[in-house]
């Protein structure tokens, strides 16, 4: 079957929410993602990993055919989702973290669209389970995610293919006991992270003792394994990659001087960053952003698209700092800004990464 504009029509799962912190983003994501796929012609519906489908048709296959795509009306509030109110929304109160109905619909799909960021979706685990099943999905596979996913990992293959980032230490298990310890040895200001942390939290830029200390009590709600690397100060630049070419650099400026859950999400009138697209810097600065980008995108093996944040410093010189191997796909997120630069549109842009996606022969 051919749609109006060419190409085949697919059944496509926009599989997103699930249980991470990063869970509205997704939830926005997903639903911007299967109405673009829905214009594009396809029969795409939504899915939400984690509360998955508690009423289905039979056959089940009839989901494709619903009329909204089952796209929820979502947005992205000031402060992080509260995940036990969603645990505790689910109805069969599983702990499982594929829903009801979720692989059975997913198997019934030409190809599943990750629209999830975070824990769910990033760190491999939806990539190898999928590979498992045969399933086709998008972006890259189940290592070069689960790399990317560590912050530690990426920062030592960075250190072994001489990319650049700030000297940093690894700390994969702390306790409050330890605390006092680490805010003797370690030096500030400093950037602290959760390895696995997302969307600005699980992560600390203190800039005195008694800030790192607090610091470290606070992302143990996040998680044990922290690295804390030297803070470089400069232009915060992002750069996209889709297929084998590097897109144009953004740069985010945050209004309250720290680039934090809310600053990232909310307009620039309640408090939000602000956002070049492309960033002014010079034409030379520009390609060294977009190679880096590329160059951590093929070391860590990741396929399809990917999202390189980095440190432009006083002296002209880039620091790399993590990759998103799922980034953002809001209409308001960095990849789809970046895309529209070279003129590529939303659903153009979609259109691309499933071409891209379905194209991968993945290995069970």
């Amino acid at each position: 079957m051919l749609r109006q504009n060419g190409g085949c029509v697919m059944k496509i799962v926009v599989l997103a929410g699930g249980i991470s912190t990063e869970r509205d983003v997704s939830l926005v994501t997903g639903a911007s993602v299967c109405r673009a796929l829905r214009e594009n012609g396809h029969k795409a519906i939504f899915v939400d990993l984690f509360l998955g489908l508690e009423q289905v048709p039979d056959p089940l296959e009839a989901l494709f055919d619903a009329p909204d795509g089952l796209c929820p009306d979502v947005k992205i509030s000031a402060v992080a989702p509260d995940l036990e109110a969603v645990r505790r929304s689910r109805a069969d109160q599983s702990t499982r973290l594929f829903g009801p109905h979720v692989l059975e619909v997913c198997a019934l799909a030409d190809l599943v669209f990750l629209g999830l960021h975070g824990q769910d979706g990033e760190d491999g685990r939806i990539q190898a389970a999928f590979d498992l099943l045969g399933i086709r999905y998008t972006g890259g596979g189940y290592l070069g995610s689960g790399m990317a996913m560590d912050k530690s990992i990426t920062k030592m293959i960075m250190d072994q293919v001489g990319i650049p980032n700030a000297p940093w230490r690894n700390i994969p298990h702390y306790t409050e006991a330890d605390i006092p310890r680490l805010t003797e040895e370690l030096e500030v200001p400093c950037a602290v992270k959760v390895v696995n942390g997302g969307s600005s939290l699980g992560l600390a830029l203190p800039d005195t003792k008694e800030e790192l200390a607090q610091a470290l009590h606070d992302l143990l709600r996040y998680g044990s394994h922290i690295l804390v690397e030297k803070k470089i100060h400069g232009r915060e630049l992002t750069v996209a990659v889709l297929g084998d070419r590097w897109l144009p650099a953004a740069e985010t400026i945050p209004a309250s001087g720290a680039f934090d859950y809310a600053a990232k999400y909310q307009p620039m009138a309640a408090g939000g960053a602000r956002e070049i697209c492309p960033a002014e810097i010079t034409p030379e600065q520009m390609a060294a952003a977009g190679e880096l980008a590329l160059r951590l995108h093929r070391a860590l093996g990741l396929q399809v698209y990917s999202r390189t944040d980095m440190i432009l410093d006083g002296e002209g010189n880039l620091w790399c700092l993590e990759i998103n191997s799922l980034p953002g796909m809001t209409p308001a997120s960095f990849v789809p800004k970046e895309a529209a630069a070279v003129g590529m549109s939303y659903n153009q842009l979609c259109e691309e990464i499933v071409r891209l996606s379905y194209e991968i022969q993945r290995k069970g």
